[in-house]
This record gives C-alpha cells, structure tokens and sequence, in this order.
C-alpha cells in the first residue's frame, strides 16, 4: 500500500481525464492523493494566510537577513585560520599549510529557509582528518572564539548527543557543530550529501553531518519549495502557539515538522500553502500510529552503521510516531515522543482541523488557529519544577541540563502509574524575577487516562518516578554550588502568578483562594542563609529525600481547622491534605468531575506549595 499511514480513500480526489491520461509522477513512495490545484476559493484563502503570518511578523528584514550573511562570512574565516594554525604546528609542509581548509555549512531552519526575526543559525564545521574534536574543536577553536569581542554567551556542550558549541556572534545566535572526515584536505565545494564523506567516519561524525545531510534532501524531495516553505512556516507558528514545538520535551522539533510538511507536499504536489495547511490536520489526525512517515525508501548503503527498521531492532518498536529521516542512515528524528505527548499533539491536531474546516466555511478568520493554548486552564493538577541557580551563566547550563531530562520524567511517571496518569510537559519557562537569584521554572499538567475507570479516592504514587528523576538530575558532571532544583505539586488555583503575563485574562471566574503563601525569608532558595546551610546538608548525603517544608528551615504552615479542612477537601477533591511534596504521602489524588472552576492564582513572591527539595551534586 506504500507509505500512507493507513489513510483510507476519503483523502484522495477522483482522477480527472487528464490525469488519467497523463503518467502520475510519484513523489515520495507512494502516489500522491491528488494533483488537484487551487480553486479561486484557495487562491483568496492563500492570500490571506500570507498576509496574516506577514503581519505576524514571522519573515526577517533584509538587513537581519545581510547580518545573518556577514556573520557566517566571519566565521568561515575564522575556521580556516584555525585550521591554518593546527596545521602549521603540526609541523606539515607549507604547501599543506597553505591548502589547508575547513568549511561552514548550515542546516536546519537556515538551510530549508524557514527562520524568522531572531532565530540561531544551526552550523556545521567541516575539517580535515588531523583536526579532532574533543581537543581541537572544543579546546582550541573555543579559546580562539572565548577571546573576540564580537562572541558572547560561549557555551560548549560536549556531552551532548550531537556535540555542539553554542555563543552569539554580533548578536547572531550560532549553534556549532563540529565533523572531521577522511580527507586531508576539504574542497569549498564539499559535497555533503555524497556518502563518500561517509567513509571511514564513526557514528558521532555521522550525527554531526546528518542535519546538513537531511535539510538537503528534503528539498530535494519536495515538488515546490516555495509551498512547502510557506505551509512550514505556518505550521511551526501553529505548532508553538498551541504547545507543542520542543523535541526536547517529547514534541516535535524543526526537522520533525519539516518531515512532516514534505510529505504532505508529496501527497498534494499541486496545492498552495493554504490547501497544504487545511490537509495536514485532515492528513495527521487520520493517520495510524506507529505507521511511518517516510519521505523515500530507506535505503542500506552498507557502511556499517545502524538504521531505523523495527523488523531487526527491537528497541525500534517501541517508537510511537516514527518519522524517519530521509538520507543515510535514516534514523527515527522522533524517538522523543511518549504516549503522552502524542496524546496531546492527536488532541491539537483536532482542534487545527475543526478551525480550517471553519476557515473554509468562512465561519473564522485564519487568526483563530494561532489562537495560545491556555495550558494553565486545561489541568486540575500539575507539577511545578522550580530552577536557581547563582546568576544566569550558571541557570543558561543548569537549565539546558533540567530541561533535557524532563522528558525522562514524564516516562518514569507513565511506567510507574502503568500508564493511568499522563504527563503534558509544557514547552515554556517562566522566570521569577522578583528573586534574588538567577530563576525558572518548567510545568507539567498530570490527569488521568481518559478510558480509565474512575475509582473513588484514586491515588498514584510517584516517589520512586521523582527519586529517580533526582538521581538523573544529581548525575550533572558540571555542578556548582547555588544550582538547585525543587519540584512540587500544584492546584490550578496554586499556580504562581509569574506564569501570566501583563494583561492576560483567565477563561475562568476568579474565587479567593485557601492556599496560604509560605514565608518569603525562610523558604526562597535564593536567600542567602537558608541556602547555604541546604546545599551543605545535600552535599553530605545528596541521596536523601528531604523536605524544605520541614520544621528546621521551614516557617510553619497555616494549620486549618477542622472545617476549613473539610471545606478544601470538597474543593480540591483530595484525599489527604495538604500536598504531595513536602509531607510524607508524595501520592496524587486523582477524583471524577470539576470542583475548581473558577480560581486566580497564588500572588506569593516564594515557591507556592510544600515542597520536595531534590540536591544537587557535583
């Protein structure tokens, strides 16, 4: 059947005569589902689209985009006088030294043309095969860039699975990535997607490259880049609007969306940004997971190196929205997806369908679908988890570790409730600015899985999910004192009031809330005195579970009474007050119906709710 998801026929239009007539020419592996053009209908929609996401601001000026050009002239410069150098103390001739070469290619949103007013460039560095990247690269080259005027914000990150060297230039974001390949010299005109540059290279390398490899193959494989740019740019707005743009936090990143579009242009070659749009909800909601989307076969050039085929591999099956890359080695660019955030992404896709419906009933405007998700609105329950760290250079890494392990969280909870509570991480950070030191904090919406059965007074014990998510967190080769982390969880009513931005209005009626602020002095991880005497006590035995809520560094609770208790049990549907972290229960309460409808949140300048501390540990 070929690569259509097992999307039925309704998809596809009935063949006119002259395409009956006439060879289809197949993009893709499959036959496109119509080779329908634009009506006059979809031409005026089109314009519309194009003028609202000009409006939006999403497409650069000329003179970011001369700034972009003329950084990227500088940084090649550079990478050839690095290499020079290396060359030169190496000791080669003066003939090496003199062809000596490295090249920068870019990728990702750069490279397909898709990047708006403000994004990084993603780079790649080509060097030779004496160049490595451990020294070379993140020692060398790093203090060459450490000491110009023009870089800031230097960051390497050589742990990372795709290493990377992350700073601005001239106020440009770069991220840098860095492969040495089998040559001894490297051609200005290198080209990336031969596989020779494959030859003789480890699968790091190939990481490296595979960004740069798999944008020029998507363009290469679609029947109009213009469309396809137009549609992409449109979608990733959609995709960050309702929540859902971050492969870091088990969503779908940039080359995830570029996939996706691609092979929708594959099955429409003939339609126009607007018709893309509209078919991709129609297209993604029907689609059966785990089905692949594929843009081309996958192909095994036999150079050793593993690719995605869940008939071998069995870590493969376990995939839950493949969508495989379209150059060598084809690899799953989703294997961040969980159960969870698929559900999530199934539920938006839903509701872009509904509205594109609307919009060509010219029920709505095309501003409806970039409508915000209001995430704060959509859960009973959540989990707060706070980041500090001792000023922002420290939170920048600090943050960019947290942030990288959510996702396992969100795991540990599904395997550890057995899927009965699911996780919604959501994408944003938020930053208290009223503390004294460098902030931020992530949250995840927590609910019960709709097709279980509700049980009175149902709990789900997550303490060995958040011990183990501690132990992740503890494993960060580069801590310093002050980094710190606390997770919480929160009612909608407790949620921090630094979440809602200056004039935003909740969908629910306000209500005077119970919860009772914690003390500013005692319990702010920021204040000095009460932090110091924390991290020594972690940094003796960082393996046990404390709570910053207890009697020794913690200002006391607002003990209820009896009926004030009893009242807040109606209210909030909980079991056992008060809350998971900071007592010893750590279970999440999880009741029929909605008690909460209308509640403000928590205007408090500490960390609302008890609390459970996790240390931190060099």
């Amino acid at each position: 059947m070929g690569d259509t998801g097992g999307l039925n026929s309704s998809l596809a239009a009935s063949p006119s005569q002259e395409e009956q007539r006439c060879p289809v020419r197949q993009w893709g592996v499959a036959k496109p589902l119509s080779l329908a053009g634009p009506s006059d209908a979809d031409v005026l929609r089109n314009r519309e689209l194009e003028k609202y996401l000009a409006d939006a601001g999403l497409y650069e000026s000329d003179e970011e985009a001369t700034r972009r050009e003329e950084v990227l002239s500088k940084l090649k410069q550079i990478v050839k006088g690095w290499v020079k150098d290396l060359t030169r103390l190496r000791g080669y001739t003066d003939q090496m030294v003199e062809d000596a070469n490295a090249v920068i290619l870019t990728f990702g949103s750069y490279r397909l043309g898709v990047h708006g007013p403000g994004a990084d460039i993603d780079t790649l560095c080509v060097g030779p095969s004496y160049v490595s990247k451990e020294e070379d690269f993140f020692y060398v080259l790093h203090n060459n860039l450490a000491e110009m005027e023009e870089v800031t914000e230097l960051q390497p990150v050589p742990d990372a699975h795709v290493p990377v060297m992350k700073f601005k230039f001239d106020g440009i974001s770069i991220d840098l990535l860095y492969a040495s390949i089998s040559l001894l010299v490297v051609p200005d005109n290198i080209d990336i997607s031969d596989i020779s540059v494959l030859h003789n290279i480890d699968e790091a390398t190939v990481r490296s490259l595979n960004g740069c490899r798999v944008a020029d193959q998507i363009l290469k494989l679609v029947p109009n880049v213009e469309n396809f740019r137009t549609a992409l740019c449109c979608l990733k707005l959609w995709a960050k609007k309702r929540g859902v743009y971050s492969n870091v936090t088990g969503f779908l990143g940039g080359v995830n969306w570029a996939i996706l579009v691609a092979r929708l242009c594959q099955f429409y070659p003939n339609a126009n940004p607007s018709m893309l749009v509209s078919r991709f909800f129609r297209v993604y909601t029907l689609w059966r997971w785990p089905n692949p989307v594929m843009l081309c076969d996958i192909e095994d050039e036999e150079l050793g190196f593993s690719l995605w085929d869940p008939r071998k591999n069995p870590w493969d099956r376990n995939h839950v929205m493949p969508i495989i890359t379209p150059a060598y080695p084809c690899m799953n660019s989703s294997y961040n997806v969980s159960a969870s955030t698929l559900r999530v992404m199934m539920e938006q896709f839903q509701f872009g369908k509904k509205v594109c419906e609307d919009i060509e009933l010219k029920k709505t405007p095309w501003s409806t679908l970039f409508e915000p998700y209001l995430f704060f609105d959509d859960y009973k329950n959540y989990l707060q988890v706070d980041i500090v760290a001792a000023d922002f250079d420290d939170l920048r890494a600090w943050k960019g570790w947290v942030e990288s392990r959510l996702r396992q969280l969100t795991l540990m909870i599904e395997r550890d409730t057995f899927g009965k509570l699911q996780c919604h991480p959501y994408p944003n950070d938020y930053s208290d600015h009223s503390r004294s030191c460098a902030h931020c904090a992530f949250f995840m919406g927590l609910k019960r899985k709709a097709e279980e059965a509700v049980q009175e007074g149902q709990q789900f014990d997550i303490r060995q999910s958040v011990d183990e998510f501690r132990h992740q967190i503890n494993s960060y080769l580069y801590w310093k004192p002050g980094m710190e982390i606390y997770v919480s969880h929160i009612r909608r009513k407790q949620i921090p009031s630094f979440v809602f931005p200056d004039g935003y209005k909740r969908s629910r009626q306000s209500q005077p809330s119970n919860q009772q602020p914690l003390d500013k002095d005692s319990h702010d991880p920021c204040e000095p005195g009460t932090s110091s005497s924390r991290v020594l006590k972690r940094r003796k035995d960082s393996c046990e579970l404390e709570s910053s809520a207890s009697p020794d560094n913690q200002a006391p609770l607002h003990q209820p009474t009896s009926s004030e208790t009893a009242d807040a049990m109606k209210e909030d549907a909980i079991e056992d007050a008060p809350h998971l972290f900071g007592d010893t229960s750590q279970t999440i309460a999880m009741e029929s119906g909605d008690d909460e409808a209308s509640e403000e949140p928590v205007q408090s300048n500490a960390i609302s709710g008890s609390r459970m501390s996790l240390a931190s540990t060099a």
